[in-house]
């Protein structure tokens, strides 16, 4: 009779169907067949399909990233081909256009859809490794400052004060000025920029998780406090990193055009739509097809990765539209 008070309440006659096909069936395992559980995957799949923000978002990102992979395959020309003919072509949809240059070619004679789509991977392997090495470096700092407090928590919270006293792009700008332009010098910049926002979200978060009772469980054990911050904190914190990461990709990928228009970024002849805005700033007037593709391109992937990010936000704390 014990065992009876913890069934789950089932349907007697889905309970006669599986138990006929399997009269060895345990009821619990009936019970489980009857009462599906519902996993976050799930769960967050089919919040996109009823999230138009969500699926707008998804469908552009999955665009870049398909260019991204597949440019060396679909470019119709050589990004670094200056043919006479093709200086200043207007684009296809033009009177003079032709469908050699669906977007036009710019003041060298180059084809600007080879560069924007040459352009995407640029960006994307840019917003992809700064990214990852200020998630890495932010979310470790928060969360040995949120766990250990104290003098740690101080030393750290003081470094991040003083690197919000500048702004983003501006930082970004000083440590670029001091090392010189460059891929690697870019990648660099933004990631100690871009840190901080990780960490302030992770240590606001740990600080609620140590005073939980799972934590004092693993305390009671004699668990490490290394061990807690991998195994235990990092994890329950991780949603919220997803969450900033995804919108600070679309951050990076802005700061990166930005950086490449001043010069700073990346150099000629690589394509970049930074780059190639800023190398037809001085047409505008005569060819302002020259900047309407990577403008297009920066503009479109913004928006994709902030629809998809705000929709992970919805799905996975709404709390942080106030932090």
């Amino acid at each position: 009779m014990a065992n009876a008070h913890n069934l789950t309440p089932i349907d007697p006659a889905d309970s006669l169907s599986v138990t006929l096909a399997d009269p060895t069936a345990h009821p619990r395992q009936t019970a489980a067949a009857a009462f599906p559980v519902e996993t976050a995957g799930t769960r967050i799949r089919q919040a996109l399909l009823r999230s138009a923000k969500g699926m707008t978002g998804l469908a552009l990102i999955l665009l870049v990233l398909l260019v991204a992979l597949l440019a060396p395959m679909i470019v119709p020309h050589d990004p670094a081909a200056q043919i006479l003919e093709w200086r200043f072509a207007p684009p296809a949809w033009a009177a003079e256009g032709s469908v050699t240059n669906l977007l036009g070619g710019d003041n060298l004679g180059r084809d600007i859809l080879t560069r924007v789509l040459l352009g995407a991977r640029v960006s994307i392997a840019v917003a992809l490794i700064v990214v990852s090495i200020a998630s890495v470096v932010g979310s470790l700092l928060g969360a040995v400052a949120g766990y250990f407090g104290g003098v740690v928590d101080a030393v750290i919270m003081r470094l991040i004060d003083f690197q919000l006293a500048f702004p983003f792009l501006l930082l970004a700008l000083i440590f670029m000025a001091i090392l010189g332009p460059g891929f690697s010098t870019l990648v660099l910049a933004l990631s100690f920029a871009l840190w901080i926002n990780f960490a302030r979200v992770v240590r606001s978060e740990t600080l609620r998780i140590r005073s939980l009772e799972f934590i004092d469980a693993a305390h009671s054990i004699g668990v490490s406090h290394s061990r807690i911050i991998m195994s235990h904190v990092l994890p329950n914190v991780l949603p919220a990193i997803i969450v900033i990461a995804t919108l600070d990709i679309a951050l990076v990928i802005i700061a990166e055009a930005a950086l490449s228009f001043l010069g700073l970024g990346v150099q000629p002849p690589t394509p970049s739509w930074g780059l190639m805005i800023s190398e037809g700033r001085d047409f505008l007037h005569d060819a302002p097809w020259m900047v309407l593709g990577p403008g297009i391109a920066v503009l479109l992937t913004s928006i994709g990765i902030n629809l998809f990010g705000d929709f992970l936000r919805d799905i996975y704390d709404p709390r942080l539209q106030r932090l």
